[in-house]
């Protein structure tokens, strides 16, 4: 059974879509059960149907779900979602016309997610450590970053391989890949 293929969009759906992206969606490597390898999502949150229903009816792949509210008086909170495939031709349809770090994230997806994700889900060791170096390199780029100054105290997750070192040279000794969130912020 073929996947739904996402819709081709028209240049002023693509970018109004990359609008809502860049302001109230995400892109991320996300898990659905532990022990799985991260898939591509994209997402967009907000608490008009309508809108999202635009999104769902222009791209045809996705779906709409509802976020529980906690107080009667707040809006019910909608999330469009779209993953894997789908998500990653939809994001080649509008990288174009990204503005924020998202442009940079979804290049990023665009060039090595269907190299470094295969569909067997069979990763030999040397794919696994460049898939690790990838998902390292994607959660890198987010909105959050910033140089950290001379006198601040840098914090890094563990590398899957030794600091100055290659994946390639870290093949022999098979260390495993870490999950991790990389974070460069300074230590209080």
């Amino acid at each position: 059974m073929q996947p739904r293929r996402t819709a081709r969009l028209s240049t002023t759906d693509a970018a109004y879509l990359a609008g809502l992206i860049d302001g109230e969606g995400s892109i991320s490597l996300t898990r659905v059960h532990r022990g799985q390898n991260r898939q591509l999502a994209l997402s967009i949150s907000n608490t008009e149907r309508a809108l999202l229903e635009r999104v769902l009816n222009a791209t045809k792949v996705g779906k709409i779900t509802t976020k529980r509210t906690s107080s009667p008086h707040h809006a019910p909170g909608l999330t469009y979602t779209v993953a894997n495939r789908q998500a990653l031709d939809l994001l080649v349809q509008v990288t174009l016309f990204l503005k924020s770090y998202k442009a940079e994230r979804a290049q990023l997806v665009i060039d090595h997610y269907v190299r470094l994700t295969p569909r067997n889900g069979k990763y030999s060791n040397a794919l696994r450590v460049e898939r690790c170096e990838f998902e390292s390199r994607f959660a890198a780029i987010s909105m959050r970053r910033r140089r950290p100054g001379p006198g601040d105290c840098v914090r890094e997750a563990a590398r899957p391989w030794p600091a100055g070192d290659s994946p390639a040279r870290t093949l022999a000794g098979q260390l495993p890949c870490i999950d991790f969130t990389y974070s460069a912020t300074a230590c209080s």
